[in-house]
């Protein structure tokens, strides 16, 4: 039975989970979120009343958030690329560096987005400032450990570089990594030099041009004008 997966490829989470697939050519049918499709919204909420997506629908079986659907695909959907490897201890390193970009690149990168969302009123410039704060610290963080390895856990892609490769794709376009585009920034009542991140800017570099990730970028590119920060002509 073909694997359907109900997502949208402007979504970093969604892109985390298509990269694993493209990266092992895994067959699967598009249920694309769209409010221009109701019958599509509307499977989407009966299978997932929180409403979060990506969710992947493999016969009976509806699996949700992205990081426990690339490993399901490993243990019931394997291909050539093992995205988590066998090894315990290898493992760990690749779950702790998922858990690294989900919470300290992703998260604050999104809080970042939504308060641009918001009505003048309703932001919220501290915590917006606070967010700027740390994806400055996970970058520098981030730039020593990249200082090191070729890939997040080592010298092999894996779930973790599905998960960075969309999250410093869009963190890039919210916060500036390159220090050249923002010298300075503003927080805590003082300024900051911002030191440079070349590891981390390399390792951007690479995450854009492995072809699984480059796939998913060029399927998003129609939707750029949805990004409310205004996206970038790069990338």
């Amino acid at each position: 039975m073909t694997l359907k997966l109900y997502a949208h490829p402007f979504s970093s989470y969604c892109q985390k989970v298509l990269t694993a697939l493209y990266e092992n050519a895994t067959p699967f049918e598009w249920r694309l979120l769209s409010h221009e499709d109701p019958q599509v919204m509307a499977e989407f909420a009966a299978l997932w009343p929180i409403r979060r997506f990506p969710v992947l629908v493999d016969g009976e079986r509806t699996v949700m958030e992205a990081s426990i659907i690339i490993e399901y695909l490993g243990l019931h959907h394997p291909g050539p690329v093992a995205l988590l490897p066998a090894d315990p201890r290898a493992a760990l390193e690749v779950r702790s560096m998922d858990r690294f970009f989900d919470n300290y690149l992703s998260t604050p990168q999104q809080k970042i987005v939504y308060d641009s969302m918001r009505a003048e009123a309703e932001r919220d410039p501290r915590a917006v400032a606070e967010a700027r704060a740390m994806l400055d610290t996970a970058y520098g963080w981030l730039d020593n450990v990249m200082a090191r390895r070729e890939w997040a856990a080592g010298d092999r892609f894996s779930l973790a570089d599905c998960g960075a490769a969309p999250f410093l794709f869009y963190a890039d376009w919210t916060h500036r990594i390159d220090p050249s585009f923002a010298n300075v920034i503003a927080y805590r009542k003082r300024l900051l030099a911002r030191p440079s991140f070349a590891n981390v800017i390399a390792y951007r570099k690479r995450l854009l041009a492995r072809p699984s990730f480059a796939r998913a970028v060029d399927e998003a590119r129609p939707y750029r004008p949805l990004f409310p920060l205004g996206a970038p002509e790069r990338d």
